[in-house]
């Protein structure tokens, strides 16, 4: 069931980062040039946005292929990466798209702790699908006296 909210959560940062880089593409770089900024400092705002709508597509879908596996081979730690996955791109890719819009640093200065929210996701994912699971009994739980196996 885990694996089916995590596949609605991928759609949706899709759906928003195709629609936000869309916005970056076509409505913010017409905007942009009338914020009396520096030719340099726009074209840094216009990078900064699309590598955060990039990120949310590239964590969009991982949180899919998450969902998938976990439809097949539940795992705490493919949970764990998914959850990890869905903070870290409001915070990394939502403080750079405030950031551009208002040229606030304090939202450039949060922007790393979504960073290692989404390295946290990778590596959930990565030991997910390495480190062998648990035996689950019919109950859903680990029979006595096993161990985990692949």
């Amino acid at each position: 069931m885990a694996g089916k909210w995590w596949l609605a959560a991928g759609a949706f940062f899709g759906f928003t980062s195709v629609a936000l880089g869309a916005f970056g593409a076509h409505g913010l770089a017409r905007a942009i040039p009338q914020w009396d900024l520096s030719v340099q400092e726009q074209q840094q705002r216009l990078d900064n946005w699309e590598v955060a709508a990039r990120y949310q597509m590239y964590h969009a879908l991982a949180l899919m292929g998450v969902g998938l596996i976990l439809q097949t081979s539940p795992r705490r730690l493919l949970n764990a990466a998914a959850a990890a996955f869905c903070a870290g791109v409001p915070i990394f890719s939502g403080c750079l798209y405030a950031y551009v819009l208002t040229g606030a640093r304090a939202w450039a200065m949060v922007v790393p702790i979504g960073g290692v929210l989404l390295l946290l996701g990778w590596l959930g994912l990565l030991l997910g699908v390495l480190l062998p699971s648990p035996r689950v009994g019919a109950a859903g739980s680990l029979r006595a006296g096993e161990t985990t196996t692949s």
